[in-house]
């Protein structure tokens, strides 16, 4: 094919062209494609990057400019002659999947015209010389017989299993199933377990029933290097490590835990401690993962994480502790082994700790005193020296200070002393980088009275422009025991909007420095009028209990405004006020039903309905009945993706024991 013309593409009517992205001008796609063309062989995939945005968008559509410079990409991505002919091609793949995937409207009525006419070229592309452009040709056959055409006639192997998964994804074509058929029974074991995955498409169970022979796969010493040559997804700019193509394959399993367990105890057990390092962070990565949304796969991850924490690999061992330490209790029989690691330096490039600190942090989920020495300074050495926080939400990262001292409330007179140095630390230098003041505040408010050998730093803070907030809370929680606080909270109420004011009178009255009828008054008169959104501290309302009942006709009034997230607030505050069930109770078992039935948006409010129907002992059957199917379930009752996850699940299934033992 001849090389496209220059002036053709200056002919275009450019000045009635628009971009599809304002980053990108359609002067800056004019230049892009000029260049490509002048540039031959030198374009890279960096010149292409404008085309993608500019072109079309999923979200936004095919634009004018796409059909008018699709004969321009095509035959660039053709011409042999061009150095950025696979990133071309992948273009190709992204024009053709937005307009398949956007709404109809949103594509220029000339683009199916114009892609016709391109048609014959791009299916040529499938058979082209290169076997990159071959490769990143797949996802654009069309059809089975393309594909089955491109499947009998290639020889690449990095090329024939795009084309294999891509007719996976075909399972009701008769010749498509007699292909996968023959590929599971293939010669080379890399192709078997592509096969593997290509079938399990359509059939789960081809996962489970050719197990064997995947695992048996991944730990051949003969194919361990092939695995990053060959293995590419039809989508993927990348080959897939064998540890990726491990964790993929997991993956299959895990909609059947006790499977999936299995096939991971089977590879760590199978796998070579020196030679397939890689296939053992693949298991401790999908067995974290499934940790964190299953229960029941705990007994046969305990020992399998248990199993490493020897291994001489750094990041295994990180992994392995991490995973035991999210257990905590369940895993203390394993405490002696964690101990050993308390001064283990090792860690993982991309993730936060060391395997001390996570050691460290085991034997503080299982309460054990070893844990205590040194345990307050090093986690805040720890965060300070990192100066922020930046991990992906599902990845094992070091936990937050306040989730790890805040369940060591037993061990508060221990660890105040070193607590207490910390706050001083930070008032000396309120610049200090990673600052760690907040979660000490926090855990101070978990602790409440027993915290209170620290007054004299929390009452310091109270002063502080940025964290007076955290402080005051800290304070409330200490109780009466707090008077001498007293005079700090009445100076920052002089500083804050009347909205603060009323919150920081509760707080005073807390701490025993207010009059409880003068604190009342103070919520009660500032209760949401009619018209105004009902953002307001319902709970210190209802702190006072039945001396607040001159206002529960305001709170019903509230209550039949309010919606969502306000609404249960409400309720609880009128129930605890007038000591009545009617009307909050069937609200909040509403609240309790939808969240036990799948409604899993606001766990908060759940946790909130249901500690209210404890207090009052007012959870009736039907309540019971799902609580009950809420226990049962395999499933982490939780938001998070991480270590919080373990920890919320806890969390809410005491509650749901507490609930059903009232």
């Amino acid at each position: 094919m001849g090389k496209p013309s220059v002036q053709a593409l200056e002919e275009l009517p450019w000045e009635r062209l628009t971009s599809m992205y304002a980053g990108v001008s359609i002067q800056e796609v004019h230049r892009v494609l000029l260049h490509l063309l002048r540039s031959g062989p030198a374009s890279t995939e960096d010149d292409c990057w404008p085309l993608f945005s500019a072109l079309a968008q999923q979200e936004l559509g095919v634009g004018p400019a796409a059909t008018a410079t699709l004969p321009f990409v095509v035959a660039l991505a053709a011409d042999p002659r061009t150095g950025a002919r696979g990133t071309l091609v992948e273009l190709l793949d992204s024009l053709a999947s937005c307009a398949k995937h956007c709404a109809p409207h949103l594509v220029d009525p000339g683009w199916p015209e114009a892609w016709e006419q391109e048609r014959a070229t791009i299916q040529a592309l499938l058979s082209d010389p290169d076997p990159t452009v071959r490769r990143l040709a797949v996802p654009l056959a069309e059809g089975s017989a393309r594909l089955l055409e491109r499947w009998r006639a290639e020889p690449d192997l990095s090329v024939r299993l795009p084309v294999l998964f891509m007719l996976g994804r075909l399972p009701e074509d008769t010749e498509v199933r007699a292909v996968l058929a023959e590929a599971l029974r293939d010669d080379d074991p890399v192709v078997r377990a592509a096969a593997v995955h290509a079938a399990s498409e359509a059939d789960p169970g081809i996962a489970l029933r050719e197990r064997e022979q995947v695992l048996t796969a991944l730990v051949d010493p003969a194919v361990r290097s092939r695995w990053e040559a060959v293995w590419y997804m039809p989508d993927g700019e990348h080959p897939f490590t064998r540890e990726a193509v491990a964790f993929w394959t997991a993956v299959l399993y895990e909609d059947i835990p006790a499977e999936a367990t299995a096939f991971l105890t089977r590879l760590a057990a199978t796998a070579d401690p020196a030679e397939d390092t890689d296939l053992l962070r693949a298991v401790l990565n999908h067995s974290w993962q499934l940790l964190t949304r299953r229960r029941s796969v705990e007994p046969a991850l305990v020992p399998l994480a248990a199993g490493l924490l020897d291994h001489s690999d750094p990041a295994v061992r990180y992994r392995a502790v991490h995973l035991l330490a999210a257990l905590g209790p369940g895993a203390a029989a394993h405490a002696d082994r964690l101990a050993a690691l308390l001064d283990d330096p090792g860690e993982d490039e991309f993730l936060e700790g060391t395997v001390g600190e996570h050691a460290r942090w085991a034997l503080a989920r299982m309460d054990d005193a070893r844990a205590l020495p040194g345990l307050v300074e090093g986690l805040c050495a720890t965060w300070r020296g990192r100066q922020g926080r930046g991990y992906v939400i599902s990845d094992p990262r070091s936990p937050d200070l306040a989730d790890v001292l805040g369940p060591l409330r037993a061990h508060a007179e221990t660890l105040l002393p070193a607590v207490r140095e910390e706050l001083r630390r930070e008032l000396a230098d309120p610049d200090l980088p990673g600052s760690v003041l907040a979660d000490l505040l926090a855990t101070l408010k978990i602790w409440g009275p027993v915290a209170l050998p620290a007054l004299p730093e929390v009452t310091a803070y109270v002063a502080d422009r940025f964290r007076w907030h955290e402080a005051a809370e800290a304070l409330a929680a200490m109780g009466p025991a707090a008077v001498s606080a007293a005079p700090a909270i009445r100076e920052r109420m002089a500083l804050q909007p009347p909205e603060n004011r009323r919150w920081l009178h509760w707080v005073l009255w807390r701490i025993g420095g207010a009059d409880p009828a003068e604190t009342l008054r103070a919520l009660g008169e500032t209760l949401p009028k009619p018209g105004e959104p009902p953002y307001f501290p319902f709970g210190q309302l209802a702190d006072f209990g039945r001396r607040a009942a001159p206002y529960a006709d305001e709170l019903r009034r509230v209550l039949a405004q309010a919606e969502d997230v306000f609404a249960v607030d409400v309720a609880i505050a009128l129930w605890q006020v007038t000591e009545e069930p009617e009307p909050a109770r069937p609200l909040l078992e509403e609240q309790v039903l939808a969240f036990a039935s799948g409604d899993h948006e606001l766990y908060g409010l759940f946790h909130s309905a249901l500690r209210t129907l404890i207090r009052f002992r007012a959870s009736g059957p039907a309540v019971r009945d799902a609580l009950r199917a809420l226990r049962d379930q395999d499933r982490r009752i939780s938001a998070y993706g991480d270590y919080r996850a373990i920890l919320q699940d806890e969390e809410f299934r005491e509650l749901i024991d507490e609930a059903l033992a009232v």
